[in-house]
Protein backbone atom coordinates (compact mmCIF):
# COMPACT_ATOMS: atom_id res chain seq x y z
CA UNK A 1 0.00 0.00 0.00
CA UNK A 2 1.04 3.57 -0.57
CA UNK A 3 1.64 4.30 3.11
CA UNK A 4 3.50 1.34 4.15
CA UNK A 5 5.06 2.51 1.39
CA UNK A 6 6.65 5.89 2.64
CA UNK A 7 6.83 4.33 5.32
CA UNK A 8 9.33 2.38 4.40
CA UNK A 9 11.36 4.77 2.52
CA UNK A 10 11.26 7.20 5.13
CA UNK A 11 13.20 4.25 7.88
CA UNK A 12 15.58 3.15 4.89
CA UNK A 13 16.22 6.89 4.65
CA UNK A 14 16.52 7.71 7.93
CA UNK A 15 19.03 4.41 8.64
CA UNK A 16 20.91 5.50 5.87
CA UNK A 17 21.67 9.03 6.77
CA UNK A 18 22.61 7.86 10.60
CA UNK A 19 24.84 5.12 9.47
CA UNK A 20 26.59 7.53 6.47
CA UNK A 21 27.13 10.14 9.18
CA UNK A 22 27.87 7.57 11.75
CA UNK A 23 30.98 6.35 8.79
CA UNK A 24 32.32 9.27 7.89
CA UNK A 25 32.79 10.24 12.00
CA UNK A 26 34.64 7.24 12.12
CA UNK A 27 36.86 8.22 9.02
CA UNK A 28 37.77 11.62 10.18
CA UNK A 29 35.71 13.83 7.70
CA UNK A 30 35.17 16.01 10.15
CA UNK A 31 34.06 19.02 7.44
CA UNK A 32 31.15 16.90 5.65
CA UNK A 33 29.56 15.60 9.11
CA UNK A 34 29.47 19.21 10.27
CA UNK A 35 25.26 20.76 10.97
CA UNK A 36 25.73 23.27 8.45
CA UNK A 37 27.18 21.33 5.59
CA UNK A 38 26.06 17.38 5.91
CA UNK A 39 22.82 17.30 4.65
CA UNK A 40 23.61 19.92 1.77
CA UNK A 41 26.49 17.49 0.90
CA UNK A 42 24.12 14.29 0.92
CA UNK A 43 21.65 15.70 -1.09
CA UNK A 44 24.20 16.98 -3.58
CA UNK A 45 26.17 13.35 -3.84
CA UNK A 46 22.68 11.78 -4.00
CA UNK A 47 21.46 13.25 -6.85
CA UNK A 48 24.54 12.71 -8.69
CA UNK A 49 25.59 16.73 -8.83
CA UNK A 50 28.68 16.61 -7.51
CA UNK A 51 29.83 20.66 -6.95
CA UNK A 52 32.69 19.33 -5.55
CA UNK A 53 32.84 21.71 -3.55
CA UNK A 54 33.16 19.53 -0.29
CA UNK A 55 34.99 16.32 -0.61
CA UNK A 56 36.21 13.55 1.25
CA UNK A 57 40.06 13.98 2.65
CA UNK A 58 41.01 10.56 3.94
CA UNK A 59 40.99 7.32 2.19
CA UNK A 60 39.11 5.61 4.74
CA UNK A 61 36.71 8.36 4.32
CA UNK A 62 36.95 8.13 -0.11
CA UNK A 63 36.46 4.69 0.27
CA UNK A 64 33.06 5.11 2.43
CA UNK A 65 31.82 7.20 -0.22
CA UNK A 66 32.61 5.46 -3.32
CA UNK A 67 31.32 1.97 -1.91
CA UNK A 68 28.56 3.17 0.16
CA UNK A 69 26.82 6.40 0.11
CA UNK A 70 27.21 6.93 -3.31
CA UNK A 71 25.73 3.57 -4.57
CA UNK A 72 22.76 3.68 -1.79
CA UNK A 73 22.02 7.39 -1.91
CA UNK A 74 21.65 7.19 -6.00
CA UNK A 75 19.29 4.07 -5.24
CA UNK A 76 17.50 5.93 -2.29
CA UNK A 77 16.93 9.26 -4.45
CA UNK A 78 15.78 7.33 -7.35
CA UNK A 79 13.38 5.78 -5.31
CA UNK A 80 11.81 9.25 -3.71
CA UNK A 81 11.76 10.90 -7.00
CA UNK A 82 10.20 8.00 -8.90
CA UNK A 83 6.76 7.97 -5.90
CA UNK A 84 6.73 11.39 -5.67
CA UNK A 85 6.13 11.40 -9.82
CA UNK A 86 4.07 8.73 -9.35
CA UNK A 87 1.78 9.97 -6.66
CA UNK A 88 1.90 13.43 -8.36
CA UNK A 89 0.40 12.12 -11.45
CA UNK A 90 -2.15 9.61 -9.60
CA UNK A 91 -3.59 12.83 -7.87
CA UNK A 92 -3.92 14.84 -10.79
CA UNK A 93 -5.39 11.62 -12.63
CA UNK A 94 -7.64 11.38 -9.82
CA UNK A 95 -8.78 14.71 -10.79
CA UNK A 96 -9.42 14.45 -14.30
CA UNK A 97 -11.37 11.01 -13.56
CA UNK A 98 -13.43 12.63 -10.84
CA UNK A 99 -12.51 10.57 -8.05
CA UNK A 100 -10.53 13.52 -5.98
CA UNK A 101 -12.43 15.04 -2.98
CA UNK A 102 -12.14 19.53 -3.83
CA UNK A 103 -11.95 22.11 -1.46
CA UNK A 104 -13.49 24.82 -2.64
CA UNK A 105 -16.53 27.86 -1.83
CA UNK A 106 -18.58 30.17 -3.46
CA UNK A 107 -17.96 28.23 -6.64
CA UNK A 108 -20.45 27.53 -9.78
CA UNK A 109 -21.87 23.70 -9.82
CA UNK A 110 -22.69 22.53 -12.91
CA UNK A 111 -24.74 19.19 -12.89
CA UNK A 112 -25.03 16.95 -15.50
CA UNK A 113 -23.63 16.17 -19.17
CA UNK A 114 -25.20 16.93 -22.15
CA UNK A 115 -21.66 16.37 -24.28
CA UNK A 116 -21.24 19.69 -26.87
CA UNK A 117 -24.29 21.20 -24.89
CA UNK A 118 -22.68 20.96 -21.61
CA UNK A 119 -19.09 22.04 -23.21
CA UNK A 120 -20.72 25.19 -24.70
CA UNK A 121 -22.65 26.31 -21.25
CA UNK A 122 -19.08 25.97 -19.12
CA UNK A 123 -17.27 28.09 -22.14
CA UNK A 124 -19.82 30.58 -21.90
CA UNK A 125 -19.72 30.32 -17.99
CA UNK A 126 -15.99 31.03 -18.11
CA UNK A 127 -16.30 33.40 -20.89
CA UNK A 128 -19.05 35.30 -17.88
CA UNK A 129 -16.90 35.07 -15.38
CA UNK A 130 -13.76 36.42 -17.18
CA UNK A 131 -15.74 40.08 -17.34
CA UNK A 132 -16.76 39.58 -13.85
CA UNK A 133 -16.05 37.60 -10.17
CA UNK A 134 -13.49 35.13 -10.23
CA UNK A 135 -15.37 31.68 -9.52
CA UNK A 136 -14.32 28.10 -9.73
CA UNK A 137 -16.27 25.89 -11.92
CA UNK A 138 -16.94 22.62 -10.87
CA UNK A 139 -18.49 19.75 -13.34
CA UNK A 140 -20.21 16.84 -11.42
CA UNK A 141 -21.34 13.90 -13.79
CA UNK A 142 -22.34 10.89 -13.56
CA UNK A 143 -21.64 9.44 -17.29
CA UNK A 144 -18.06 7.39 -17.90
CA UNK A 145 -16.50 11.05 -19.06
CA UNK A 146 -13.02 12.88 -17.47
CA UNK A 147 -12.84 16.34 -16.98
CA UNK A 148 -13.56 17.98 -20.66
CA UNK A 149 -11.50 21.15 -19.84
CA UNK A 150 -8.77 20.30 -17.00
CA UNK A 151 -7.21 23.71 -17.34
CA UNK A 152 -10.23 25.32 -16.28
CA UNK A 153 -12.50 23.46 -14.16
CA UNK A 154 -12.90 20.88 -11.65
CA UNK A 155 -14.81 17.94 -12.20
CA UNK A 156 -16.48 15.57 -9.76
CA UNK A 157 -17.86 12.22 -11.09
CA UNK A 158 -20.82 10.47 -9.03
CA UNK A 159 -22.70 7.38 -8.70
CA UNK A 160 -26.40 9.83 -9.06
CA UNK A 161 -26.52 13.10 -8.08
CA UNK A 162 -28.32 12.60 -4.55
CA UNK A 163 -25.44 10.70 -3.23
CA UNK A 164 -24.37 12.25 0.24
CA UNK A 165 -20.60 11.47 -0.55
CA UNK A 166 -20.44 12.27 -4.14
CA UNK A 167 -21.98 15.05 -3.87
CA UNK A 168 -19.95 16.25 -0.62
CA UNK A 169 -16.28 16.16 -2.90
CA UNK A 170 -18.19 18.70 -5.28
CA UNK A 171 -19.16 20.81 -1.67
CA UNK A 172 -22.35 21.18 -2.74
CA UNK A 173 -23.03 22.99 0.60
CA UNK A 174 -20.67 25.56 -0.13
CA UNK A 175 -21.90 26.83 -3.95
CA UNK A 176 -23.32 29.96 -4.63
CA UNK A 177 -24.42 28.79 -8.05
CA UNK A 178 -25.80 25.57 -8.81
CA UNK A 179 -27.09 24.77 -12.62
CA UNK A 180 -28.53 21.29 -12.97
CA UNK A 181 -29.04 20.38 -16.72
CA UNK A 182 -30.03 16.68 -17.30
CA UNK A 183 -30.88 14.56 -19.83
CA UNK A 184 -34.22 13.57 -17.87
CA UNK A 185 -36.73 15.56 -16.22
CA UNK A 186 -37.03 13.03 -13.24
CA UNK A 187 -33.28 13.21 -12.54
CA UNK A 188 -33.13 17.16 -12.70
CA UNK A 189 -36.33 17.28 -10.22
CA UNK A 190 -35.03 14.80 -7.77
CA UNK A 191 -30.95 16.76 -8.18
CA UNK A 192 -32.81 19.93 -7.29
CA UNK A 193 -34.43 18.49 -4.15
CA UNK A 194 -31.72 17.38 -3.00
CA UNK A 195 -29.41 20.54 -3.99
CA UNK A 196 -32.18 22.50 -1.88
CA UNK A 197 -32.09 20.92 0.95
CA UNK A 198 -28.14 21.08 1.15
CA UNK A 199 -27.96 24.52 0.31
CA UNK A 200 -30.81 26.18 0.23
CA UNK A 201 -29.28 29.84 0.15
CA UNK A 202 -27.36 28.98 -3.13
CA UNK A 203 -29.13 30.23 -6.54
CA UNK A 204 -30.23 26.95 -8.17
CA UNK A 205 -31.05 26.92 -11.81
CA UNK A 206 -32.93 23.97 -13.40
CA UNK A 207 -33.66 23.59 -16.81
CA UNK A 208 -36.48 21.43 -17.47
CA UNK A 209 -38.18 20.22 -21.02
CA UNK A 210 -41.71 19.71 -19.12
CA UNK A 211 -43.05 22.68 -17.74
CA UNK A 212 -45.31 21.02 -15.47
CA UNK A 213 -42.62 19.84 -13.67
CA UNK A 214 -40.90 23.01 -13.37
CA UNK A 215 -44.27 24.88 -11.84
CA UNK A 216 -44.33 21.73 -9.78
CA UNK A 217 -40.78 22.22 -8.38
CA UNK A 218 -41.58 26.07 -8.07
CA UNK A 219 -44.37 24.90 -5.78
CA UNK A 220 -42.01 23.03 -3.17
CA UNK A 221 -38.95 25.50 -3.51
CA UNK A 222 -39.91 29.08 -4.61
CA UNK A 223 -36.06 30.23 -4.53
CA UNK A 224 -35.28 27.85 -7.62
CA UNK A 225 -34.99 29.44 -11.15
CA UNK A 226 -36.61 27.28 -13.20
CA UNK A 227 -35.42 27.52 -17.13
CA UNK A 228 -38.23 25.66 -19.31
CA UNK A 229 -37.27 24.75 -23.11
CA UNK A 230 -37.90 28.35 -25.61
CA UNK A 231 -37.41 26.58 -28.81
CA UNK A 232 -40.58 26.42 -30.11
CA UNK A 233 -41.04 30.11 -28.85
CA UNK A 234 -38.10 30.67 -30.70
CA UNK A 235 -39.51 29.18 -34.22
CA UNK A 236 -42.89 31.09 -33.85
CA UNK A 237 -40.97 34.33 -32.94
CA UNK A 238 -38.22 33.56 -35.83
CA UNK A 239 -41.55 32.97 -38.38
CA UNK A 240 -43.29 36.39 -37.42
CA UNK A 241 -40.21 38.17 -37.04
CA UNK A 242 -37.59 37.23 -39.18
CA UNK A 243 -34.00 37.52 -37.32
CA UNK A 244 -35.47 36.89 -33.83
CA UNK A 245 -33.76 33.91 -33.48
CA UNK A 246 -30.16 35.25 -34.29
CA UNK A 247 -30.91 38.63 -32.28
CA UNK A 248 -31.91 36.13 -28.94
CA UNK A 249 -28.66 34.16 -29.38
CA UNK A 250 -26.43 37.27 -29.68
CA UNK A 251 -28.34 38.28 -26.26
CA UNK A 252 -27.16 35.53 -24.16
CA UNK A 253 -24.07 35.28 -25.99
CA UNK A 254 -21.12 36.78 -23.68
CA UNK A 255 -18.61 35.90 -26.26
CA UNK A 256 -19.33 38.01 -29.07
CA UNK A 257 -21.13 41.12 -29.49
CA UNK A 258 -23.79 43.31 -27.63
CA UNK A 259 -24.96 40.82 -24.32
CA UNK A 260 -27.55 41.12 -21.48
CA UNK A 261 -26.32 41.66 -18.37
CA UNK A 262 -27.76 42.33 -14.86
CA UNK A 263 -26.62 44.07 -11.47
CA UNK A 264 -27.90 44.55 -8.16
CA UNK A 265 -29.14 47.89 -7.27
CA UNK A 266 -27.06 48.45 -3.40
CA UNK A 267 -29.04 48.57 -0.67
CA UNK A 268 -26.89 52.09 0.43
CA UNK A 269 -28.50 53.48 -2.08
CA UNK A 270 -31.54 55.61 -2.12
CA UNK A 271 -34.62 54.85 -3.53
CA UNK A 272 -34.81 56.63 -7.11
CA UNK A 273 -36.67 56.14 -10.61
CA UNK A 274 -36.22 54.35 -13.94
CA UNK A 275 -35.35 57.79 -15.89
CA UNK A 276 -31.92 58.61 -14.05
CA UNK A 277 -30.77 55.26 -14.52
CA UNK A 278 -32.06 54.96 -17.89
CA UNK A 279 -30.02 57.53 -19.02
CA UNK A 280 -27.41 57.46 -16.66
CA UNK A 281 -26.41 53.93 -18.50
CA UNK A 282 -26.50 55.12 -21.70
CA UNK A 283 -24.31 58.41 -21.07
CA UNK A 284 -21.64 57.05 -18.84
CA UNK A 285 -21.48 53.42 -19.77
CA UNK A 286 -23.14 53.45 -23.20
CA UNK A 287 -25.30 50.39 -22.07
CA UNK A 288 -29.53 50.05 -22.28
CA UNK A 289 -31.31 49.71 -19.26
CA UNK A 290 -34.38 47.00 -20.47
CA UNK A 291 -35.77 45.62 -16.87
CA UNK A 292 -35.83 45.30 -13.53
CA UNK A 293 -36.51 42.63 -11.16
CA UNK A 294 -38.37 43.53 -7.78
CA UNK A 295 -37.50 42.48 -4.65
CA UNK A 296 -40.70 42.13 -2.38
CA UNK A 297 -42.38 39.70 -5.19
CA UNK A 298 -39.61 38.51 -7.60
CA UNK A 299 -41.79 40.41 -10.35
CA UNK A 300 -39.95 40.82 -13.60
CA UNK A 301 -40.66 44.29 -15.42
CA UNK A 302 -39.45 44.87 -19.04
CA UNK A 303 -39.30 48.10 -20.54
CA UNK A 304 -40.59 50.07 -17.79
CA UNK A 305 -42.41 53.18 -17.51
CA UNK A 306 -39.43 56.20 -16.76
CA UNK A 307 -41.57 57.11 -13.73
CA UNK A 308 -41.48 53.01 -11.83
CA UNK A 309 -39.83 53.27 -8.59
CA UNK A 310 -36.70 51.30 -8.62
CA UNK A 311 -35.89 50.35 -4.59
CA UNK A 312 -32.49 49.24 -2.92
CA UNK A 313 -31.55 45.41 -3.65
CA UNK A 314 -33.67 45.18 -7.06
CA UNK A 315 -31.56 43.50 -10.09
CA UNK A 316 -31.61 45.70 -12.74
CA UNK A 317 -31.11 44.28 -16.44
CA UNK A 318 -29.04 45.89 -19.10
CA UNK A 319 -27.75 45.36 -22.79
CA UNK A 320 -23.88 46.08 -23.06
CA UNK A 321 -20.54 45.29 -25.28
CA UNK A 322 -19.07 44.21 -21.97
CA UNK A 323 -20.35 43.69 -17.79
CA UNK A 324 -20.17 47.13 -16.27
CA UNK A 325 -17.97 47.29 -12.99
CA UNK A 326 -17.83 49.68 -10.48
CA UNK A 327 -20.73 51.85 -11.16
CA UNK A 328 -20.71 55.06 -9.63
CA UNK A 329 -24.53 55.11 -8.55
CA UNK A 330 -24.36 58.66 -7.70
CA UNK A 331 -23.20 60.21 -10.83
CA UNK A 332 -26.19 58.51 -12.57
CA UNK A 333 -28.68 60.78 -10.97
CA UNK A 334 -27.46 63.75 -11.84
Amino acid sequence: MMSFGWLGIFIALATYMTSAWLLLFLSGEKEIIAASTFFYWMLVTASTVGYGDISPSTTVGKHVVAFYIIPLGIGLFALIVGRVAVFVSTQWRRGVMGYKSLHVKNHIVVIGWNQQRTLLLLNLLLAELRQGEQKQIVLCATKDVENPLPESIEFVKARVFNDQDDMARACIDKASTIIIDTPLDDITMTTALFCFKKNPSAHIIAYFMDESLSALLKSHCPSIECTPSVSVEMLAKAAMDPGSSILHQQLLNATRGTTQYSIRYPEDCPETKVEPIFKGFKKHHNATFIGVKRVKDGGMILNPELGETIKPGCILYYISETRIKNIDWQVLYV
